[in-house]
């Protein structure tokens, strides 16, 4: 007889610590949480199989760094998600508007013009920074944001994270699948903005050019940009020390319009990487090594 899966006690016990890490992290305040999850972060992570395989695509996308640089990288990746993920009971108070001024921004008039032209658009980002903080922080401009999310596989860790965006955020999150889909064309028809975390493979998507290698690329911001020929405006998230950050809207990238509604989609796509490789490129220690990215 198959041994019983493993999986439902498995789910369960992430669920428990989850919770206490949250109870614990939201009673220590948005500083220690931070600083205690940047902590963890470091000291778990280089212990993980997970990063053998992120030094292995470092040094693959970026051969020109030399080994400390390699181990400084890793380091503040480690460092930047155990902060992310202590930080979730905190969203509302790491934003701005909210109970100390955390978080900057950069170019909001760049969206707040483009708003008072009564226009739709699309932001996007990458997992990068604490990339949470995008959709409050435009909320708290005037600008509250549709996004599709994937759901975590464990249901009742999903439920703790979704309840501290909801505090922070007063925007729609629609998951992702084609109900979400046909809300995101819904949205843009009316008038409204979309955000983006465009950096994780899609098995089906487009080999689009990410480190000088082919990575499969989800088209779906080329399409609906194209199609509602709305402005796309990359975003970053930056941390600057600690639990402080800065936000950078940047100027829309320029829409392609050949009349070959492929060759578009593949140039805007190839624009979008080329600006998330240059943020890595800048920041390699904020990006998700940890993701395979690549076929290979």
């Amino acid at each position: 007889m198959p041994a019983p899966s493993l999986k439902p006690a498995r789910y369960a016990l992430e669920a428990g610590l989850a919770r206490l890490a949250f109870r614990l992290f939201g009673i220590l305040g948005p500083d220690r949480a931070s600083g205690l999850g940047g902590w963890l972060g470091r000291t778990i992570g280089p212990r993980l199989a997970l990063h053998e395989r992120a030094t292995a695509r470092l040094r693959r996308a970026l051969p020109e760094l030399d080994e400390p640089a390699v181990a400084a990288a890793l380091h503040g990746m480690w460092d930047n998600l155990g902060r992310t993920f202590a930080e979730y009971p905190h969203l509302a108070a790491l934003s701005p508007g909210g109970s100390a001024d955390r978080t900057e921004v950069v170019g909001a008039e760049q969206i707040e013009r483009l708003r008072e032209a009564g226009r739709g658009g699309i932001l996007f980002s990458a997992h990068f920074g604490n990339w949470e903080l995008l959709s409050p922080t435009a909320a708290s401009h005037g600008i509250p944001l549709t996004l599709v999310y994937r759901e975590a596989n464990n249901k009742a860790v999903e439920a703790l994270i979704q309840k501290a965006r909801r505090r922070a955020d007063p925007g729609r999150h629609l998951r992702k699948g084609a109900a979400g889909a046909r809300q995101l064309m819904a949205a843009l028809s009316q008038g409204e903005w979309l955000a983006m975390l465009i950096d994780q493979k899609l098995n089906d998507g487009l080999p689009v050019p990410f480190f000088g290698r082919p990575a499969m690329t989800a088209p779906a911001l080329a399409r609906l940009a194209l199609r509602f020929r709305c402005p796309v405006v990359p975003a970053r998230v930056e941390r600057l020390g600690g639990a402080h950050f800065r936000i950078t809207a940047f100027p829309p990238l320029e829409l392609p319009d050949s009349g070959d509604v492929q060759a578009d989609t593949l140039a805007l796509m190839a624009q979008v990487n080329a600006v998330l490789e240059g943020w890595i490129r800048e920041r390699p220690d904020h990006w998700f090594w940890v993701h395979n990215r690549w076929p290979d």
